[in-house]
C-alpha cells in the first residue's frame, strides 16, 4: 500500500524514537485540538480519546497518507498529571511522585489510506525512589521538567531517580516502539527495520 506517514505529533522525542526503529514520517503536522481532560474522564480513556482525536484530525486532511498519533498521560490513580505549568506546579508532582508508583499511559493510533483506524494502549508502572528536597530542586533547576508529562523525561537527569519501572521504557520516553511498529504494520505501512 502507498502513501506518506505524517506523525500528528511535535514531539522530537516521538520523531527520535521512530528514527530509532528506522522509520521517518514523510511529514510532521501536530493537530491543534484540545487536550483538556472531559469531566470525570479516566486517564487511560484521556490517553485513547487524545491519540484518536489527533489522528482523526490530521487524517481528514490527509485521506490518501497513513497517519500516526500519539499521546502520553501520567496518572496516579485517577489523577492526571499534565504537563506542569511552571517550577512550583512541577515541584508539587515530583513531590507527590516521591517513593511511590504512578502509571505511564500511552495512547496511539494510526489511520492508513482509505479510513481503516487501528488503536492501543500502552501502560507502564514506573516508581521513583523517596526524593530528598535537594534532589528536587536540582531536578527543578534543571528546566528538564518543562514541557513533560508529569514533570519529568525518564530519559535525562531522572532516569537516576526511578529504579524501576514495569513494561515499556520507550513508552515512559515518548512512544511504545514495538506496539507501534505492530500498529503500522497492521495498517499496510511497511516502514521499520528489515
Amino acid at each position: 500500500m502507498s502513501g506518506r506517514l505524517i506523525l500528528a505529533s511535535a514531539s522530537p522525542r516521538r520523531l527520535e524514537l521512530l528514527a530509532q526503529a528506522g522509520i521517518i514520517p514523510d511529514a510532521v503536522e501536530p493537530a491543534d485540538i484540545d487536550e483538556s481532560p472531559l469531566p470525570h474522564e479516566r486517564p487511560r480513556a484521556l490517553a485513547e480519546r487524545l491519540a484518536r482525536s489527533k489522528a482523526e484530525a490530521i487524517a481528514a486532511q490527509h485521506p490518501d497518507d497513513f497517519v500516526l498519533a500519539a499521546d502520553t498521560v501520567v496518572a496516579m490513580g485517577i489523577r492526571v498529571l499534565e504537563k506542569p505549568v511552571d517550577a512550583d506546579e512541577a515541584t508539587k508532582f515530583l513531590s507527590k511522585l516521591s517513593g511511590r508508583r504512578h502509571r505511564v499511559i500511552g495512547g496511539i493510533c494510526g489511520i492508513a489510506p482509505g479510513g481503516v483506524v487501528r488503536a492501543k494502549t500502552i501502560v507502564t508502572q514506573v516508581r521513583f525512589k523517596r526524593l530528598t528536597g535537594a534532589e528536587i530542586a536540582a531536578y527543578i533547576a534543571s528546566d528538564e521538567w518543562q514541557g513533560k508529562a508529569g514533570g519529568y523525561a525518564i530519559q535525562g537527569r531522572a532516569g537516576a531517580l526511578i529504579p524501576w519501572i514495569n513494561g515499556s521504557y520507550t513508552n515512559v520516553v515518548g512512544l511504545a516502539l514495538m506496539e507501534t511498529l505492530g500498529l503500522l504494520q497492521g495498517l499496510g505501512h511497511g516502514g521499520g527495520p528489515a
